[in-house]
């Protein structure tokens, strides 16, 4: 299991990107983009990494539509108390 990313991350996060169309899949470019605009380096860091993410699973789902629902009908199966 992946680490849990604090609330305040994600709202950031999803926040910069509906402003912002120009963060990348890579975390570097992204820590560039969020420059000297946040409140420590610790936070930045979260958040570009956190966009860096959610980039990468857009782009997963872009290119292969059936992924998402293929996983949701693949667990549905498994949690069946019949």
């Amino acid at each position: 299991m992946g680490r849990i990313k604090q609330l305040m991350v994600k709202r950031a996060s999803k926040e910069l990107m509906n402003r912002e169309q120009s963060f990348a899949e890579e975390f570097n470019s992204n820590k560039k983009i969020l420059g000297s605009t946040m409140p420590s380096k610790k936070v930045r860091n979260k958040i570009a990494g956190y966009i860096a993410r959610l980039k990468k699973a857009e782009r997963i789902i872009r290119e292969n539509p059936q992924a998402r629902i293929r996983k949701t009908e693949d667990v549905s199966e498994e949690t069946s108390y019949s």
